[in-house]
């Protein structure tokens, strides 16, 4: 398998192979989000009402995947917090008395899981995918069951992810395998 294409997202960077391509003095993400999508000018109205950790591994995954043909593209991703952001926010919905309203915009990204399907559905993507919660990054295990799907004629290429989002931290580190 031959690494292409690094992405990293964090510290209000973008940075592809080595090179930044965007870079915000805001500290906070949904700013630091909407000044990078607004800036690559992505074009994906969806965006808006995706939650932080959807809207990190979108752009990232952009980054990346750009406008090319990724229907044979599989996607591996993986973080510590699952999608434990925007659980607290929904929780929080729930629990106000007196705005007691729980969001069903927010309870559809209450699984960590649909930030690749959102990116699934950009890319037309018909392949395998995976969403792991692991301790800490761990490229080891995400090479090898890329491998696996690889190896299995499933996939031509394989976008494997580390996105990490649990309020104001945050950290991607996206990479494309192919064969």
């Amino acid at each position: 398998m031959k690494k292409t294409d690094i992405c990293t997202i964090e510290n209000s960077k973008i940075v592809v192979n080595e090179q930044i391509i965007f870079e915000s003095q805001t500290d906070n993400f949904q700013d630091f989000a909407k000044e990078a999508y607004k800036s690559l000018e992505l074009n994906y109205p969806k965006f808006h009402k995706m939650d932080n950790l959807s809207k990190l591994a979108f752009l990232a995954s952009e980054m990346i995947l750009k406008n090319d043909d990724h229907s044979k593209t599989a996607l591996v991703f993986a973080n510590k917090s699952s999608s434990l952001d925007t659980d607290f926010k929904y929780q929080e919905s729930i629990n106000s008395q007196e705005n007691y309203f729980p969001s069903p915009a927010i309870f559809v990204y209450t699984l960590p899981n649909i930030c690749v399907g959102e990116i699934s559905i950009r890319h037309k993507m018909q392949t395998e995918n995976a969403f792991f919660v692991l301790d800490e990054l761990d490229e080891e295990f995400l090479n090898d069951y890329s491998e696996q799907i690889l190896q299995s004629g499933k996939a031509q290429k394989v976008l494997c992810s580390w996105v990490e989002l649990y309020q104001e931290s945050y950290q991607a580190f996206v990479y494309l395998l192919n064969k």
